[in-house]
C-alpha cells in the first residue's frame, strides 16, 4: 500500500507535467486569443470590433492539434476561411423560422460533410459548426455584415499568429509530450503482457486491456511520425530530429518484438506450474525495463538521472542461470520447454538492447556514428490524405458513416431550433451548441459524452450557484471566469466532464458580469443542455443509426487483407534472403495498424445496445484471431531477419500457398460469396510437417551450436506454419457462419 508522501508526491508530479502539456499551454493561447481582444476593444470603446476577434479565434482553434506543424498552420488557415464564410452567410439568415430551419439544416450538412476528408478536416468542420450556431446567438448593431465577417476572419489569423509565435518559443513541446506518452505506455504494455504470464489472473480482462494499449500506441505513433518526417527546415533536418527519429524507431520495434513473441499459455502455464520460480525471475525482469522506461519518461534529456544497466543485468544473471539448471535437469525429455524458455529470454534481451539504444541516444551521441534513418524511404509510412472532389461524390451515400452522420446532425440541429423557438427558450442557441459538441459518428462516443456533458453542466451550474450567492463583485467574477476558461481548455481534451463543468462555470460568470439574473441563466443553461443531450442521444438510437456490426465487416476485411500481404512479404524474404525491402516493412505496419483499427472497431461495437451487438461473441474471436494470425507473423518475420536460415523447401512454398488460399477464402466470404468453401480443417496433417527433434538424439555437454540453431529454425518453422494455417482455418469457419447483413 502507498503511503501518504508517496501519493501526494504522484499526483504533486501528476500536476506539474499538467500544467507543461500541450493542452495547458494552448489554453493559455486561446484565452489570450480571446480575451485580449475584448480588454482592448473595452479600452478604446469598440466592443464590436474586440467581440468578432475573439469569436474567430475561439472558432480557429479546434484545428490546433498534435501533428505537422505545417498542416496544423494550414488547418487553423482553411478554419478561418470557413468561419469567416459561415459567418457572412449567417448574417443574413434573417428568413422566418419556416423557411430558416431547411436553411440552417442544409448548412449544417454541408459543412459536417467535409469531415470525409480525414480527422483534421473533422475539426476544421467543428469550427465551422461552431460559427453557423453561435451565429444565431450575436449580431453585431455596429458593424456592416461584411466587416463582421472580414474581422470573425481576422481573428482566425490572430490566433494563428499566436500559435506559430508560440511553436517558434517552444518547437518541441508536442515532440516531447508525444514521447513522454509513448514511453510510459510502451511501460505500460509490456507490465500488461507480464502480468499475463502469471497465476490466477483475468486474462481474457487484460488481453482487453493489451489491445486497448496497442490502439493507443499505434496512434501516437502515427503522429509522431508525421511531425517527425514531414517536418521542413531550411537548414536540413536537425540532429534533435534525427535523435528523435531514431528513439522513435526503437519505440516502434519494442511494441512490434512484444507482439511478435506471443505466449501458448496452455503451455507455459504447465511448465511455469512444475517451475514456478520462472514466473518471478520473468516478471522482475519486464518490470523492471517498464520502470526504466517511466523513469526515462520523467527525466527527459538529464542523461544523469537514467536508470543504470545493473540491475536488469543481474536479473538476467538470475535467469539464465535457472533456465541452464531446467535444461541440465530434464535434458531432452522436455526440450520444447527449454526451447520455450530460452525464445522468452531473447526476447527480453532484444527488448534490452533497444532500451540501452534509447538511453544511449538521449545522452547526446556523436551523430557522425550513427546510421540515420532514410527520410525519403521513412516517408513511404506515411499515408496521405486524399484531398479529390470525388472522394466527396463517393461518400454521397447511404454506405457511408460521414453522410449518415451528417445528415442526423443536421436533422436534430433542425429540431432543437424548432423546439427552443417553439417554446420561446431564453438562449435557444445552447441546445444547438450541445447538439454539435456533443453528437459524433458513433454511438458509444456521443452516449458518454453526453452522460459527461449532463453531469458537468449539472455540477458546474451548482458550483456556480455558490459563487453567484457568496459573491457580488464583478472583478471577481472576472478572474474566475478566466482561470475558469483555461481549465475548461486544458481539460476538454482528457477529460470531457471536467472540461464541461468548468466550460459552465466560464459561461456563468461572464453573464454574472453583464445581467443581474444570473440564477436564470444558470437554469436555462441546465435546461437547454439536457434537452440537447437528450435530443442527441435519441437522434443516435433512431435517425440512420450506425451500428458497428454495419462497419465491422469492412474493418476485418481491411486487416485480413493487410495479414495477407505482410505474410506474402515474408514468405518472399524467407525464399530470396538479402536486405529487408522497404515494402516489406510498411506491409507489417499497414498489418498492426489495422488489426489496431479492427480493435478499435470491435470497442465500438462493444459500447452498443446489447440488442445491436449482433454476433458479438463471434466478432470477438475473429477480431482474437487477427491479432494472434498478426503476432505469429511477427514473430516468424523478426526471426527470419535476425538468424541465418536455410533455404525454403518446396513444402514451405506449398504450406504458404495453403494459408493464403485460407485467407482469400476468408475474403470472398466476407464479400458475400456464397461459393462451397472447402473444409479441409485448421490442422496440416503432422507427417507433412518437418519434424524439428532428430530421433535418438544424444545429449551431451558439448552441443553442437549449429545443429541446435537449427533445431530451433525448424522448431520456429514447423511451429508457425501449424498455428498459422490453424488460424486461418478457424478465421474460414467462423466467418462462414456469421450474417454481417
Amino acid at each position: 500500500m502507498k503511503s501518504y508522501s508517496q501519493i501526494i508526491f504522484n499526483n504533486f508530479r501528476e500536476l506539474l507535467h499538467f500544467l507543461k502539456s500541450t493542452n495547458f499551454s494552448k489554453a493559455i493561447l486561446i484565452t489570450i486569443a480571446v480575451t485580449l481582444p475584448i480588454l482592448l476593444s473595452i479600452r478604446w470603446g469598440h466592443l464590436e470590433i474586440g467581440l468578432a476577434l475573439c469569436f474567430g479565434a475561439f472558432w480557429s482553434s479546434p484545428s490546433d492539434v498534435s501533428g505537422n506543424f505545417r498542416h496544423k498552420k494550414y488547418g487553423i488557415l482553411f478554419s478561418a476561411f470557413l468561419i469567416m464564410l459561415v459567418s457572412f452567410i449567417g448574417g443574413y439568415l434573417k428568413f422566418q423560422t419556416w423557411l430558416l430551419i431547411p436553411v440552417l439544416g442544409l448548412l449544417t450538412f454541408a459543412i459536417a460533410f467535409i469531415s470525409v476528408y480525414g480527422f483534421r478536416a473533422s475539426l476544421i468542420s467543428f469550427s465551422g459548426l461552431l460559427a453557423l450556431v453561435l451565429s444565431f446567438a450575436h449580431q453585431s448593431q455596429e458593424l456592416e455584415i461584411y466587416e463582421y465577417a472580414l474581422l470573425i476572419g481576422a481573428g482566425g489569423l490572430w490566433y494563428l499568429l499566436l500559435a506559430v509565435l508560440w511553436y517558434r518559443i517552444n518547437p518541441k513541446a508536442q515532440t516531447e509530450e508525444l514521447f513522454w506518452e509513448t514511453y510510459r505506455l510502451t511501460a505500460e504494455f509490456l507490465e500488461t503482457r507480464a502480468k499475463l504470464v502469471g497465476p490466477k489472473m483475468d486474462r481474457l480482462e487484460l488481453q482487453s486491456k493489451l489491445y486497448e494499449i496497442q490502439s493507443k500506441l499505434i496512434e501516437h505513433h502515427e503522429t509522431l511520425r508525421e511531425i517527425l518526417l514531414l517536418s521542413r527546415k531550411s537548414s536540413g533536418r536537425s540532429s534533435y530530429q534525427a535523435k528523435r527519429l531514431l528513439i522513435f524507431v526503437e519505440l516502434i520495434d519494442m511494441l512490434e518484438t512484444a507482439i511478435a513473441n506471443p505466449v501458448n499459455y496452455d503451455k507455459m502455464d504447465a511448465l511455469f506450474g512444475d517451475h514456478p520460480e520462472f514466473i518471478e525471475s520473468f516478471q522482475n525482469l519486464i518490470f523492471e525495463m517498464a520502470s526504466q522506461l517511466r523513469i526515462i519518461a520523467e527525466v527527459g534529456t538529464d542523461h544523469s538521472k537514467f536508470p543504470k544497466n545493473s540491475k536488469l543485468v543481474q536479473y538476467f544473471g538470475k535467469v539464465e542461470h535457472e533456465i541452464a539448471s531446467f535444461r541440465n535437469e530434464t535434458g531432452m525429455e522436455d526440450y520444447e520447454g527449454f526451447l520455450m524458455l530460452q525464445n522468452l529470454l531473447q526476447y527480453l534481451e532484444k527488448q534490452f538492447e533497444k532500451l540501452k539504444k534509447i538511453k544511449w541516444l538521449l545522452g547526446n551521441p556523436d551523430m557522425g556514428s550513427v546510421d540515420l534513418v532514410d527520410q525519403a524511404a521513412a516517408k513511404r509510412f506515411i499515408v496521405a490524405q486524399d484531398y479529390d472532389p470525388k472522394l466527396l461524390l463517393s461518400n454521397f451515400s447511404f454506405r457511408s458513416a460521414i453522410f449518415k452522420h451528417s445528415l442526423r446532425l443536421s436533422v436534430t440541429v433542425m429540431l432543437g431550433y424548432a423546439l427552443g423557438n417553439f417554446f420561446d427558450f431564453q438562449n435557444p442557441y445552447w441546445i444547438l451548441l450541445t447538439i454539435i459538441v456533443i453528437m459524433r459518428p458513433s454511438y458509444g462516443l456521443t452516449k458518454s459524452r453526453t452522460k459527461d456533458r449532463i453531469i458537468g453542466t449539472l455540477l458546474g451550474g451548482a458550483i456556480a450557484t455558490g459563487f453567484v450567492f457568496l459573491i457580488q463583485n464583478p472583478y471577481v467574477f472576472g478572474a474566475l471566469g478566466v482561470v475558469s476558461l483555461v481549465i475548461a481548455f486544458s481539460m476538454v481534451q482528457k477529460n470531457y466532464r471536467a472540461g464541461a463543468t468548468f466550460i459552465t462555470l466560464t459561461v456563468v460568470f461572464v453573464y454574472a458580469i453583464i445581467r443581474p439574473d444570473v440564477i436564470t441563466v444558470i437554469q436555462y443553461r441546465i435546461l437547454d443542455t439536457l434537452i440537447g443531450a437528450g435530443l442527441s442521444f435519441v437522434a443516435m438510437l433512431w435517425i440512420l443509426p450506425a451500428w458497428g456490426f454495419m462497419e465491422i465487416r469492412e474493418q476485418i476485411e481491411n486487416s485480413v487483407k493487410a495479414n495477407r500481404a505482410f505474410l506474402a512479404q515474408i514468405a518472399c524474404y524467407y525464399q530470396q534472403k538479402g536486405k529487408v525491402t522497404t515494402t516489406y516493412k510498411v506491409s507489417r505496419k499497414d498489418a498492426f495498424v489495422e488489426t489496431s483499427n479492427l480493435s478499435s472497431a470491435f470497442q465500438r461495437m462493444a459500447q452498443e445496445p446489447v440488442s445491436k451487438q449482433k454476433n458479438l461473441d463471434k466478432i470477438y474471436e475473429l477480431v482474437v484471431l487477427n491479432h494472434t494470425f498478426l503476432s505469429s507473423l511477427a514473430s516468424f518475420s523478426t526471426y527470419i531477419q535476425n538468424n541465418p536460415t536455410t533455404e525454403a523447401s518446396l513444402k514451405f512454398k506449398n504450406f504458404i500457398a495453403e494459408i493464403d488460399e485460407n485467407l482469400e477464402q476468408v475474403l470472398l466470404a466476407l464479400e458475400g460469396s456464397k461459393s462451397a468453401i472447402d473444409q479441409q480443417g485448421d490442422q496440416l496433417p503432422k507427417e507433412q510437417l518437418p519434424s524439428f527433434v532428430p530421433q535418438n538424439i544424444e545429449l551431451s555437454s558439448k552441443f553442437d551450436v549449429k545443429l541446435e540453431r537449427e533445431l530451433q529454425e525448424a522448431h520456429l518453422v514447423t511451429e508457425q506454419l501449424q498455428w498459422l494455417f490453424s488460424l486461418s482455418g478457424k478465421m474460414l469457419g467462423l466467418v462462414s457462419k456469421i450474417e454481417f447483413e
